[in-house]
């Protein structure tokens, strides 16, 4: 069984990929395998250099095909805010907490009709040689009021989406993974993971 390494040690991300990818036939692991992986800063401009530069160093560094994502959210009202900063938009990287409580401040004011945002998801999937495929996933929805629901993790509590009725964090995981952003993302970059699952490189 071929090996395709997630480039995080975020468990959310890390449950979430692997369900949306349990079909395939790899050996899906993450870095808590490679302990001695190098974390790679994000630092990047946008989505797209954060996930490549991550996808290239661990597929480098492991010799093993690697995927990676940066994702975030990104607010209308807000002039895409959060962005590339949303894991750390409060300050300290991963505090979901205190990410949701700024963001819910700064949108206090902000009435119905302009509270549209979408998640957005960079997919890359590197090979050790040092090439690298890209695909980008979005979902669309609205800032809700407050928090609903314990599923999920980052911003989902607070992602409403109409058609549903239900934020991010109420979604049944299975219905999660067929719309997520990331979901979509992955699904452009199945057709590479089929092609060198045939052998094809």
């Amino acid at each position: 069984m071929r090996r395709l390494v997630l480039a995080t040690r975020n468990e959310g991300k890390i449950r979430e990929i692997k369900e949306i990818l349990k079909d395939l036939q790899f050996d899906l692991v993450d870095l808590r395998a490679y302990p001695e992986a190098p974390e790679i800063p994000e630092t990047g401009a946008d989505f797209a250099a954060n996930a490549r530069e991550k996808a290239l160093a661990i597929a480098a560094h492991t010799g093993e095909w690697a995927l990676a994502d940066d994702s975030g959210l990104e607010v209308e009202a807000l002039g895409g805010a959060p962005g590339v900063f949303s894991a750390r938009y409060a300050g300290n990287h991963g505090d979901d907490r205190a990410n949701i409580a700024k963001l819910l401040a700064e949108m206090a004011g902000v009435p119905e009709g302009r509270r549209g945002a979408r998640f957005v998801c960079l997919a890359a999937l590197a090979a050790p040689e040092g090439s690298c495929f890209l695909a980008e996933g979005e979902c669309r929805g609205v800032i809700a009021r407050s928090p609903r629901g314990g599923n999920g993790f980052g911003y989902d509590p607070i992602f409403f989406l109409p058609e549903y009725n239900l934020t991010m964090a109420e979604l049944p995981e299975e219905l999660k993974n067929e719309i997520s952003h990331r979901a979509r993302a992955l699904a452009k970059l199945r057709p590479v993971l089929a092609a060198r699952l045939a052998g094809g490189g």
